[in-house]
């Protein structure tokens, strides 16, 4: 048992996820700290005087701070954005780069009468035996 966990965990694709987890979350740190430092205040400055993550309103003494939410909300966006332009769509490019049809093979052609494949050279079908020009 033991064995076949260590053959589990040391496939190519458990380690693969393991590492893309924790790409993941640093790259959410950086996108959260890009949202709270330098895109908040921006946008701050821009349409007011103060920082999202300070936004507040109270109902009977509770404190509902949708501040943070928009700051996380921001982050969640960038890292979507980033997700798809990195590496969805190349993703998509390569997966649809491997489905081209082959290339016709250059040492035959189609019947005009049977569109069966025969070779180059050939002045008959072999198939319909129509004479070909």
């Amino acid at each position: 048992m033991l064995k076949d966990f260590k053959a589990f965990i040391l496939r190519g694709n458990v380690l693969d996820l393991a590492v893309a987890v924790v790409i993941g979350v640093a790259f959410t740190a950086v996108i959260t700290a890009l949202v709270e430092d330098l895109i908040t205040p921006l946008i701050a400055a821009i349409f007011g005087s103060h920082d999202f993550s300070a936004l507040t309103f109270t109902i009977h003494k509770s404190t509902f701070k949708y501040g943070a939410f928009i700051n996380a909300l921001l982050a969640f966006v960038l890292v979507a954005t980033a997700l798809f332009f990195f590496v969805v769509m190349p993703a998509n490019a390569l997966v649809q780069r491997a489905r081209r049809e082959p290339t016709p093979d250059p040492t035959t052609k189609k019947c005009p009468e049977c569109l069966s494949e025969i070779p180059i050279d050939a002045r008959r079908c072999a198939f319909c035996t129509s004479e070909l020009s």
